[in-house]
């Protein structure tokens, strides 16, 4: 087929962390005198070491995660990023696809040994106001934990670094790579994401308007596939470098019964794809407001995909 270049990977690869976030919950909702007493025994804690307690938000370390939550410029500068939640947290540090820089866990909540080895012991326990602070969200009910870890080496901001160097540094001698035109809400980039990491693409190019692929709600959506999978953010000259660099043909998704462009649009057939598989591609997709961006319908060779019954575009 045209888009798989291997099975996809096993379910398993996402199955349950040897933690168990239910079994992270009984221990929460124990006794308080109970839960205090397993804090105050946590292997976080060495002897002569005081734990680590911010009850303000106001304190600075709140404020860095907060500017990490809400801004990709900071986020990019720091080359950290923030995630939100007990079972992504674990999910991510099973697979070990980051390091943690620093683990907040609720005040009142004990460590899980699994996160307390990953984290260097550097846990921090944070109020119910802090730790809604730092989440934006209305409920700690699912924000027991939230981990500030590294961004993955293979992310590459070409409007940072140098482009030939920085496109070698995350393509080598790729066949695939999946390009995204403007794509803003932050649950399709991510699923878009773990979709090219499931047929074991080469990477993802993100081109201008795109959301941030660290955004919180996106990392959620990539299910680690963000962190494993090399992604660089450039404009269309770096793209063009790229294709021209690897000798990619580019194809687009097209709708057949659009006007900017049918005419030209191939239906994807089996034929087509046969064609292809030997060709290395870069395969664009645009968002589902906009459509494509003039300088992909320009640049690209248009396909659609057959769909039985009407469909509306809008």
């Amino acid at each position: 087929m045209l888009l798989a270049r291997a099975p996809p990977p096993s379910p398993s690869a996402f199955n349950s962390p040897t933690i168990s976030v239910r079994a992270f919950h009984r221990r929460r909702l124990a006794a308080p005198g109970a839960a205090a007493t397993a804090a105050s025994k946590s292997p976080s804690l060495r002897v002569g070491q005081k734990r680590k307690q911010v009850a303000s938000v106001a304190n600075p370390l709140v404020k860095h995660c907060v500017k990490l939550r809400d801004s990709a410029a900071y986020r990019r500068s720091c080359r950290r990023l923030v995630l939100v939640g007990l079972a992504p947290i674990l999910e991510i540090c099973r697979l070990g696809l980051a390091a943690i820089d620093c683990l907040l866990l609720l005040d009142g909540a004990e460590v899980p040994g699994e996160l307390h080895e990953l984290s260097g012991g550097n846990v921090v326990y944070v109020s119910a106001t802090v730790m809604k602070k730092i989440s934006g969200m209305q409920s700690v009910d699912s924000t027991e934990a939230i981990a500030v870890m590294h961004m993955p080496k293979h992310f590459c901001d070409l409007g940072d670094d140098e482009g030939g160097a920085g496109l070698d540094a995350s393509f080598q001698s790729p066949k695939r790579i999946l390009v995204l035109d403007g794509i803003q809400d932050p649950g399709n980039l991510g699923t878009l994401i773990r979709s090219a990491c499931a047929f074991k693409w080469d990477g993802v190019f993100l081109l201008p308007a795109c959301c941030d692929p660290f955004n919180e709600k996106a990392l959620r959506a990539a299910r680690g596939a963000s962190l494993q999978l090399p992604i660089v953010s450039g404009n269309w000259c770096d793209l063009h470098d790229l294709v021209t660099r690897y000798g990619m043909k580019m194809l687009a998704g097209h709708p057949e019964s659009s006007s900017d462009g049918s005419e030209r649009t191939h239906t994807l057939s089996n034929e087509l794809a046969d064609s292809l598989m030997s060709e290395s591609l870069c395969l664009v997709l645009g968002s589902e407001g906009n459509g494509l961006s003039e300088e992909t319908v320009q640049a690209c060779d248009l396909v659609s995909i057959p769909m039985e019954g009407e469909y509306l575009l809008y």
